[in-house]
């Protein structure tokens, strides 16, 4: 396989999207699929943001495509991307610019409702960033639900365990037979 595919898990904070992304990527192991997993949050952490970027996006984009570039050098041509608004229409000109034109890519939209996703983050958000996780979290859930494209699988993760969820977001990538 020439052509490299993407997996983009995408949803608001709280949603499970790291750990459905490790969920994944532990049943493509156990099932012999190479792979890469990249976890798009971390691709444009720096402070400040860079001038005339302030969502971080360029720094994004060349980590991402510095990141697979080691990655398709080694062969693989898979990769499981969890960040956000990834799934959005405006966000695959980064990933075919990254990972080839010709990508293709699958979109997971995972979603859950506001009183989970605040038990999670209360869970997770441990320091002073749990007000603002919660309100970026409602935010970011109505952008996604309005701008989401229609290709975009959507998978609810309220009171589902993490293997079910995981099971279903690798159903739509045909990456596997026995799912």
């Amino acid at each position: 396989m020439d052509r490299a595919e993407a997996l983009l898990i995408g949803g608001r904070a709280g949603v499970g999207k790291s750990t459905v992304g490790w969920e994944v990527s532990a049943r493509l192991r156990a099932a012999e699929v190479r792979h890469a997993v990249i976890d798009g949050d971390f691709m444009g952490q720096v402070h400040p943001a860079p001038d005339g970027d302030p969502h971080r996006s360029g720094i994004t984009e060349r980590n991402l495509s510095a990141v697979w570039g080691n990655y398709a050098a080694l062969g693989y041509r898979r990769l499981v991307y969890t960040n956000t608004i990834s799934v959005l229409a405006e966000e695959a000109g980064m990933f075919r610019r990254a990972l080839g034109t010709d990508v293709r890519l699958v979109r997971v939209l995972l979603t859950a409702h506001d009183d989970t996703v605040a038990q999670r983050l209360k869970g997770r958000e441990l320091g002073s960033e749990l007000e603002r996780e919660l309100r970026n979290s409602v935010r970011k859930a109505r952008l996604l639900a309005a701008r989401a494209p229609v290709d975009c699988v959507r998978v609810a993760t309220d009171g589902r365990d993490v293997v079910d969820i995981a099971r279903d977001v690798l159903a739509a990538t045909g990456w596997v037979a026995d799912v």
